[in-house]
């Protein structure tokens, strides 16, 4: 019998060797094998914003200087001490830059606007990061320095010695004289139905010649216009102009009322504008379209009044009341080229509210009236505030801290 075959181990330490080989390649790293390289870093994101001016304040006065600030980020944070912000500005000559290219720190750029031309202006600031470029931009307007404010008083009421004329003789005489006024007279005798002024009112009269005693303060004839609708022709309202200067001489302009928004009225009261300056080149034209008309009303060789009404209606609608982006072009004219009648102002702050509203330069309205007076007769009487009123426009037009309600 052959003896048991002995066993072979030589395979198995093979195997193990092997086993061994590779717990030491892991373990060491395969030098047939490349490490990947690190991935790169992100390229560096820029972010440039127009901290101020703001989008909702930016109306200047012409000369004015306005302070810019401009953010700039990179990759989230404060951009790095030093970055340069390009400004650029179109038209290119509509404005000084103090300086032309401001630098940050902190991530602000700062600088300084001067408005050289009335009108629209694009406003563009930009920075670089080493591989990207950011801008931001801004539309101003700058509109010719503001006038004080005056008050457009809608003396819808009788004259006589207990009338509201005796509260509105007071206030601009002995109260308030320093603020301009202008009363819209509108006689409750001799007239006929056609708005033809047959004999004066002598109360009136008196009222007015002691009005305007002051030499600062204008009486202006009302005259309804019917829209240009055909209702009242041209004949029409010219006749009645006439009779007014007729009987009342010291009158001082004209308040055409129910004027009329459209370009396709816009001959009917051109002829009428011309015709009143015809009369005399000092009266005055204040149109009261209650709304922002077409640009050519205002348009100073073309156009149709010296003054628009703007805005007629309550102080709850004035609250929103926006000439951007619709009707900028009142920007090109003074403040007192605007006006604004309001009432169902219930309170003093109300009143002091709208008003406020008014002075804004996004607003530029320089001719003002609120009324605690509900619809349906609202320029029947002064407000129960006329004295505030009168004191609050003051102290806007002293730059003083307004009157407590």
């Amino acid at each position: 019998m052959r003896p048991p075959a002995r066993p072979t181990t030589r395979p198995v330490r093979l195997v193990a060797a092997l086993l061994a080989a590779t717990a030491l390649a892991a373990a060491c790293g395969d030098s047939s094998e490349v490490a990947s390289p690190p991935p790169p870093p992100p390229p560096a994101q820029i972010a440039v914003s127009f901290i101020s001016p703001t989008a909702g304040d930016n109306v200047f006065d012409l000369g004015a200087a306005v302070p810019l600030r401009i953010g700039v980020s990179t990759s989230g944070a404060a951009a790095a001490n030093g970055t340069p912000v390009t400004l650029t500005l179109s038209p290119a000559a509509s404005a000084g830059l103090t300086p032309p290219v401001p630098t940050t720190s902190g991530g602000v750029a700062a600088a300084e606007l001067q408005g050289r031309s009335i009108g629209p202006l694009s406003l563009r600031a930009s920075a670089s990061s080493t591989t990207a470029t950011a801008s931001d931009e801004r539309t101003l307007y700058i509109r010719p320095a503001p006038e004080k404010l005056g008050v457009l008083v809608p003396a819808y009421f009788s004259a006589g010695a207990t009338s509201p004329w005796a509260d509105l003789l007071s206030g601009a005489n002995t109260s308030h004289p320093d603020v301009p006024m202008a009363a819209i007279v509108k006689p409750a005798t001799g007239v006929d139905a056609k708005g033809l002024v047959t004999a004066p009112d002598t109360d009136l009269a008196a009222a007015i010649a002691s009005f305007r005693a002051l030499g600062t303060h204008r009486a202006l004839a009302y005259v309804a216009t019917g829209a240009g609708s055909g209702a009242r022709s041209v004949a029409d309202v010219k006749a009645v102009i006439d009779s007014y200067l007729t009987h009342y001489p010291m009158l001082d302009g004209f308040f055409l009322d129910e004027m009329a928004t459209g370009s396709d009225r816009l001959a009917f009261y051109r002829e009428l504008y011309l015709y009143i300056k015809g009369r005399a080149p000092a009266l005055v034209v204040v149109g009261n379209p209650a709304a922002f008309p077409a640009a050519g009303y205002a348009d100073p060789l073309a156009g149709a009044a010296d003054v628009l009404v703007t805005y007629e209606g309550n102080a709850a609608g004035y609250q929103g009341l926006d000439p951007q982006p619709a009707s900028t072009w009142v920007y090109a004219k003074p403040n007192n080229a605007q006006a604004m009648l309001v009432h169902s102002a219930a309170s003093c702050t109300a009143m002091q509210q709208a008003v406020g509203s008014a002075n804004r330069p996004r607003a530029n309205t320089g001719w003002v009236f609120a009324s605690d007076q509900p619809v349906g007769a609202p320029w029947a009487a002064l407000p129960s505030y006329w004295i505030k009123l009168l004191a609050t426009v003051d102290a806007l037009n002293q730059k003083r801290s307004l009157p407590a309600c």
